[in-house]
């Protein structure tokens, strides 16, 4: 489920676990906090979210069926939070991030 526009970040530095079968799960992610300071966040849990071919995402961000969105909850900002990840194997293996 998608909770409204929020903040989307670019090139986000994602460690994730590649399966056999091509399979993307979603481990850890970091950003760089006001202070130029990164912060590491542990994915507690993840969904895959259904592909619905080419649209905008409540997020702003337009997709199609080669992007892979993930439903993760993280500890963020002293809160579990759900945030999405995005990730395009066809754009250099591009991770997008929405809080």
């Amino acid at each position: 489920m998608y909770y409204g526009l929020n903040k989307v970040f670019d090139k986000i530095d994602v460690i994730c676990q590649m399966k056999a079968d091509g399979t993307v799960i979603p481990l850890k992610f970091r950003l760089q906090n006001e202070d130029g300071i990164y912060e590491t966040y542990t994915v507690k849990s993840y969904k895959p979210l259904p592909k619905k071919g080419a649209h905008t995402t409540p997020d702003g961000l337009y997709i199609c069926n080669q992007t892979d969105v993930f439903e993760c909850r993280v500890h963020l900002m002293g809160l579990e939070r759900t945030v999405r990840l995005y990730y395009n194997s066809k754009t250099n293996n591009t991770w997008k991030l929405a809080i």
